[in-house]
C-alpha cells in the first residue's frame, strides 16, 4: 500500500536528521527529503532530492507534484557577523523568504497541509507564567523575530489558499549531539568544570529531540491539527541546577556545582558583557503544553530523564 507523500527539509539538521530517520520507519509515508548540498547518509526508503540553497528563488516544481504534505525544517539559526539589523535581514533571506516561496508553491501544487518548526522565541524569552499558544507573541532576537515574519507570512498564504497550517514552537532542543546550549552544558561536565550554578531556582522548559519529533509526527495527518499552533516540551520544568544534576546523572559524572547566588551571577554577567547567557541559566522560560496534548490526544513518550539517557546510549 502506497503511503502518503511527505517532504522533508532541513534533513542534515538535528531535528530534521532525527526526524527523516522515524519517517523511514513508518511504512504509511513515502518520505522525500530535499537537500541543501551536503551529504546525508543514507536512510532506505527515503528519496533525496538536491535542491540547493532554501531562499526566495528556490524552485521546488521538481519535488512537490503528488506530494501530501511538507514537513519544513530548515532555517539559520545564527549569523555572528554584523549588527543586529544586519542579522536579520540575512536570516530572513533563509527563514523567512525560503519558508514562504516554499508555502507558495506548495499551496499551488495542491499539497494539503504545511508543517513549519517555529520557536518558542516567538513568544518571548523570559516569562513569570508560562507561555501559552494564545499569548500576544513577543519575540526579541532576530532569530525569533525570523520565526515570526513567516508565521504571519504562513497564515496569510492559507488564508489565501485553504492549504492546512500547523505551527509548532519548541523550547530549548536537547538530543545526542545536540548544539547551542545544551551542548555547552554537556562539554562542561564532561570535563569536570566546577560551575557556579548550584544555587538557582529559575523554571525551564525543555524538549527532547524524540519527544519534537514524535510531535511532529502527530502534526503531520491528524485532523485537529489544522491550523492550530502547537507549543511543545516535555511536560516537566526544571531549574538550571536541577537539569546539570540530571545530565551529569545520566552521563554517568556528577555535576560540580557551587552555590553561588544568582543575583552574584547576574551582576557579574552584566559587568562582562554576557547578559544573554546569564538570562539563558538564570531566567525562567515555561511552556504551558496542555492546549497541545489535549488537541492531539498526545503525550510525551519519554520522561525528562529518559530522554536525557537516550542522548548518551551512543557513547556507553
Amino acid at each position: 500500500m502506497v503511503g502518503k507523500v511527505v517532504l522533508l527539509t532541513g534533513v542534515t539538521g538535528f531535528i530534521g536528521s532525527a526526524l527523516v530517520t522515524r519517517l523511514a520507519t513508518e511504512s504509511r509515508w513515502q518520505v522525500v527529503a530535499s537537500l541543501r548540498g551536503q551529504k546525508m547518509p543514507s536512510v532506505p526508503g527515503v528519496k533525496v532530492m538536491p535542491m540547493g540553497e532554501v531562499g526566495p528563488h528556490t524552485d521546488w516544481s521538481m519535488v512537490l507534484e503528488g506530494l501530501d504534505t511538507v514537513v519544513h525544517t530548515a532555517a539559520v539559526a545564527h549569523v555572528r557577523n554584523g549588527g543586529e539589523e544586519n542579522q536579520l535581514s540575512r536570516l530572513r533571506q533563509v527563514n523567512v523568504y525560503g519558508a514562504l516561496t516554499l508555502a507558495r508553491q506548495a499551496a499551488a501544487a495542491g499539497v494539503k497541509r504545511f508543517v513549519f518548526i517555529s520557536s518558542i522565541g516567538v513568544n518571548g524569552n523570559i516569562n513569570v507564567r508560562p507561555f501559552t499558544a494564545l499569548d500576544v507573541p513577543h519575540p526579541v532576537d532576530p532569530y525569533a523575530q525570523s520565526k515570526w515574519e513567516a508565521e504571519q507570512g504562513l497564515w496569510r498564504i492559507q488564508q489565501e489558499t485553504g492549504m492546512e497550517l500547523v505551527i509548532i514552537r519548541p523550547p530549548l532542543v536537547y538530543g545526542p549531539e545536540a548544539p547551542g546550549n545544551f551542548g555547552s552544558l554537556v562539554r562542561w561536565i564532561g570535563k569536570g568544570i566546577p560551575l557556579p550554578l548550584g544555587a538557582i531556582h529559575n523554571r525551564r522548559s525543555l524538549v527532547g529531540i524524540d519527544n519534537l519529533v514524535d510531535l511532529i509526527v502527530r502534526c503531520i495527518d491528524h485532523p485537529a491539527a489544522a491550523n492550530q499552533v502547537f507549543l511543545a516540551g516535555d511536560g516537566r520544568d526544571l531549574s538550571t541546577t536541577e537539569l546539570l544534576r540530571l545530565v551529569g546523572d545520566a552521563m554517568g559524572r556528577p555535576a560540580r556545582l557551587i552555590p553561588v547566588p544568582a543575583g552574584v551571577l547576574k551582576l557579574s554577567a552584566a559587568l562582562l558583557g554576557r547578559k544573554a547567557m546569564a538570562q539563558r541559566l538564570l531566567g525562567s522560560l515555561q511552556v504551558d503544553i496542555s492546549q497541545t496534548c489535549e488537541t492531539l490526544d498526545w503525550q510525551p513518550p519519554f520522561t525528562v530523564e529518559e530522554g536525557l539517557r537516550r542522548c548518551f546510549l551512543s557513547s556507553d
